[in-house]
């Protein structure tokens, strides 16, 4: 049996239970990982119009390719679907959004409405935009224009 002189360490009580600090570091850690977990399933109605925007700049752009490449005439118009690539080959670009409550409108270089794009076969073809909405609220729009020149983008569209 163990025995115990004053002044001995030899025989320590523990005390049962977390310290301040402990506590602060798994209280911290939690708050990280819900916050993490927050903005990873965050996924506001901008975003996602901004990815099907770049989405419908990549597949104007793939009609334009297919014009040249082909020779044919390619226009891309609106439908009550989704959209049409008009002179490609049915199945060959997809022709819906995937984004519910979206709408696009082609416009001319000077902002008319338009009933289709001209993508090709010419390598330069007409300034163009396209203005697509989502349902709100608030309603976003967005813009994706081209000089005719150089690819199809993502512009303000409130700019020229």
């Amino acid at each position: 049996m163990p025995t115990s002189a004053a002044g001995s360490s030899h025989l320590r009580r523990h005390a049962a239970g977390f310290t301040l600090i402990e506590l602060l570091v798994v209280v911290a850690i939690i708050a990280f990982a819900t916050a993490g977990v927050g903005f990873a399933l965050r996924d506001t109605a901008r975003a996602s119009l901004d990815r099907e925007a770049e989405r419908l700049v990549a597949l104007l752009e793939a009609g334009r390719a297919q014009a040249r490449a082909s020779g044919a005439s390619v226009r891309w118009r609106v439908t009550q679907q989704g959209f049409v690539f008009d002179g490609v080959p049915p199945g060959a670009l997809p022709q819906d959004w995937q984004m519910a409550g979206v709408s696009a409108q082609p416009l001319d270089a000077a902002g008319r409405p338009v009933a289709s794009l001209l993508l090709g076969p010419e390598p330069i073809i007409g300034a163009q935009q396209v203005l697509i909405r989502g349902e709100g609220p608030p309603v976003q729009v967005l813009r994706l224009a081209t000089d005719g020149l150089r690819p199809f983008s993502v512009v303000d569209p409130g700019s020229p």
